[in-house]
């Protein structure tokens, strides 16, 4: 199995799934609550958090922070139209969107636009001042779409 697994041929089975989903719920359960959970043993439970650590199925372990509770309470999905689908233009959008701490994700995207930000902002008149000072200095946008959450529904890590 260690040799599938490194040749890039391991499929996740059954337990894989139960795993990833326990650490997905709580990912600072013990091996032992884990193995009790899934029906193995300690070792073999840990010998497959390790296979998917290390295959990169498993990429981190995070704490999940309640942004409202951080003051940030405008949650915008927003959408980005390059003025060119030139290289340049692409990586110099991107280098310096990444940079951007109010933007939590960015998502190069297929459609009618370019990028789909994700942006966590304390209210409206921060993210006014976030557009004007910071999004519209970037070069070569077109066009920028805002769309503001709500409600959230369903959110997975």
């Amino acid at each position: 199995m260690e040799k599938e697994f490194l040749s890039g041929n391991f499929q996740l089975d059954e337990t894989d799934h139960k795993i990833l989903e326990l650490l997905k719920q709580n990912a600072k359960l013990g091996t032992k609550e884990i193995a009790a959970q899934v029906g193995l043993t300690v070792t073999p439970t840990y010998e497959r958090i390790r296979r998917m650590e290390k295959r990169g199925v498993i990429r981190s372990y995070i704490a999940v922070i309640d942004k409202k509770k951080q003051g940030f309470t405008l949650h915008v999905l927003c959408n980005v139209q390059l003025k060119s689908h030139a290289a340049d233009y692409l990586d110099e959008f991107e280098q310096a969107i990444v940079q951007l701490a109010e933007v939590t994700d960015c998502y190069h995207i297929a459609g009618n636009f370019d990028y789909l930000l994700k942006i966590n902002i304390r209210d409206m008149d921060s993210y006014a001042v976030f557009v004007k000072e910071k999004l519209a200095v970037i070069p070569h946008i077109a066009t920028v779409q805002s769309s503001f959450v709500m409600r959230t529904l369903k959110e997975e890590y």
